[in-house]
């Protein structure tokens, strides 16, 4: 049932959106989004959230779907960082500046969509 309910969600937005009700349009596909994301319909989520980027609404994928892959000289240095080490000690180890080494965190940082140091902890084993 909750497939076919979101299913209908997702319709009825569709059609809402080609009318130009774009802000109805809007409550339903969202509504069908977090209903294919619950019951795992990837194909349907995906579906609804390229009709909610037509309605200028940007819907990221769920974390378990973002897939991150850093450099081995990211790891490297992210590993340290994670362990406690400062820009220089980590760039003394790795015969790099620590500018490089703040450059290469920063991309770190960005990528695993964290902020801090203290974050590497707990995304990072």
């Amino acid at each position: 049932m909750p497939v076919a309910l979101a299913r209908a969600h997702l319709l009825y937005g569709e059609w809402l959106r080609r009318q130009g009700r774009e802000p109805d349009a809007r409550g339903q596909l969202s509504a069908a989004h977090d209903m294919f994301v619950e019951i795992g319909a990837e194909a349907f989520a995906e579906r609804t959230r390229r009709e909610l980027a037509e309605c200028g609404v940007s819907v990221s994928p769920p974390a378990t779907q973002r897939t991150v892959e850093l450099t081995e000289q990211e790891s490297r240095i992210a590993r340290r960082a994670r362990d406690g080490r400062s820009n220089a000690e980590i760039g003394a180890e790795l015969f790099l500046s620590a500018r490089t080494v703040e450059w290469h965190l920063r991309k770190v940082f960005t990528e695993l969509g964290i902020s801090s140091r203290r974050e590497l902890r707990t995304v990072l084993p």
